[in-house]
C-alpha cells in the first residue's frame, strides 16, 4: 500500500511539473512581438527532450537561440522561418 501511495504521489507531482509551464508566452521585440505557443509546440514534437535537455525547464530564449536552435528545428519539421512568420507588429 505504501508503494502505490507513494507511486501515486510522484505521479501527481510530475502531472503538476509539466502543467507549470505557460501555454502561450509572448516574447517582446523591437520588430515585433514573437509569440510562442508551447501546448502547440508540445503537441507536434511529443516530447520535451526535443527542446530542453535532461528535465523540463525554463529555456533562456534569445536572439542567438531563437536564429539558431528554433529556426534550424522550423526549416527541419517546414515551420515558419521568415522574419514576419514570427514577428508580428501591432
Amino acid at each position: 500500500m505504501k508503494k502505490l501511495v507513494i507511486m501515486m504521489m510522484l505521479l501527481a507531482f510530475v502531472g503538476v511539473n509539466v502543467a507549470i509551464a505557460d501555454d502561450v508566452v509572448v516574447y517582446e521585440n523591437s520588430k515585433g512581438n514573437v509569440t510562442f505557443n508551447h501546448k502547440e509546440h508540445q503537441d507536434r514534437l511529443g516530447d520535451c527532450a526535443k527542446c530542453h535537455e535532461g528535465e523540463p525547464a525554463k529555456i533562456e530564449v534569445n536572439k542567438e537561440f531563437a536564429h539558431g536552435f528554433c529556426k534550424d528545428c522550423h526549416k527541419e519539421m517546414n515551420g515558419p522561418v521568415k522574419c514576419n512568420d514570427c514577428h508580428k507588429k501591432e
